[in-house]
């Protein structure tokens, strides 16, 4: 078996796929919350990935990716017998799990693959889960099944009310607490304003928060800079220091302001990108 197979990948959608790669040494000592940095050629971008789910007696990790820029549409185009370059892992602090009582799980989008681990091993812990997954479409939503089968309380929610409960997360969340749902302790991940505006309702609400902080992460080592965020009035590096910070202390508002500024130049790099590689596939 070579080195960074891909033994199996599965569509989830039209831009997100699950990829099951060779990688033992990294599977033997991953933890939930950390990461990996995947690269598909060794002049390729450097892309950090949240784990999903290992393996240790396979050998095997789990990662799921959504096609987002030129990297990751190019990820997604790789199929099961193919190679990463290389898989550097595992990255990041593992998240402090123990018996909070009520643990509640909140993903937004692919994010929803990030919480599964999380959520594994808080059940484990002795936690009761409460699930809340969240998306713009039913057709967005991933791992429903799997989330389910570990949670006491699962919710869906989207924005369209295609699935579950119409609304955001926040009004899921409302609704619990409503309901007399006690909740210690919240897990976070998805988009930058989701996770902001769910932390800032888990302290209204009494419920200590966390989020994860991988979706601004880019070189992954700390060198770069990218990731770079303000809590509780100190400067951290999200892929050294985090992913998960206590989100009552993060600086969302400066966060959102940064990851913004290249949005523009983020799109007209993935245009360039799409013509030329529909264009050479059309030439066999």
């Amino acid at each position: 078996m070579q080195k960074y197979q891909i033994l199996n990948k599965i569509n989830l959608s039209d831009t997100i796929s699950l990829f099951e790669i060779y990688a033992p040494l990294i599977a033997k000592s991953a933890k939930a919350g950390q990461f990996v940095i995947l690269r598909y050629t060794q002049a390729g971008e450097r892309v950090p990935v949240t784990l999903v789910d290992w393996n240790k007696e396979k050998g095997t990790i789990t990662v799921i990716i959504q096609a987002i820029g030129k990297s990751t549409v190019l990820f997604n185009t790789l199929k099961t017998g193919e190679c990463f370059d290389s898989v550097a892992g595992p990255l990041g602090q593992a998240i402090e799990i123990k018996n909070y009582g009520t643990a509640a799980v909140v993903g937004g989008g692919v994010g929803i693959a990030e919480i599964l681990p999380i959520a594994k091993a808080l059940k484990a812990a002795g936690n009761k889960i409460v699930s809340i997954l969240g998306a713009r479409t039913a057709n967005l939503l991933i791992l429903e099944k799997e989330m389910q089968e570990i949670s006491d309380t699962f919710v869906i929610a989207t924005d369209d009310g295609s699935k579950g409960q119409k609304g955001m997360v926040t009004d899921a969340l409302k609704t619990l607490h409503e309901n007399g749902v006690k909740i210690d302790a919240g897990f976070i991940i998805g988009p930058i304003p989701m996770m902001k505006f769910t932390a800032r309702l888990m302290v209204q609400l009494g419920i200590k928060p966390y989020a994860s902080l991988n979706p601004i992460m880019l070189d992954g080592t700390g060198m770069c800079g990218c990731c770079r965020v303000e809590v509780n009035g100190e400067t951290k590096f999200a892929c050294v220091d985090g992913p998960m910070f206590e989100a009552e202390n993060i600086n969302f508002d400066n966060l959102m302001k940064r990851t913004s500024e290249y949005t523009q130049e983020q799109k007209q790099k993935l245009e360039e990108f799409e013509k030329n590689h529909k264009c050479k596939i059309g030439l066999h």
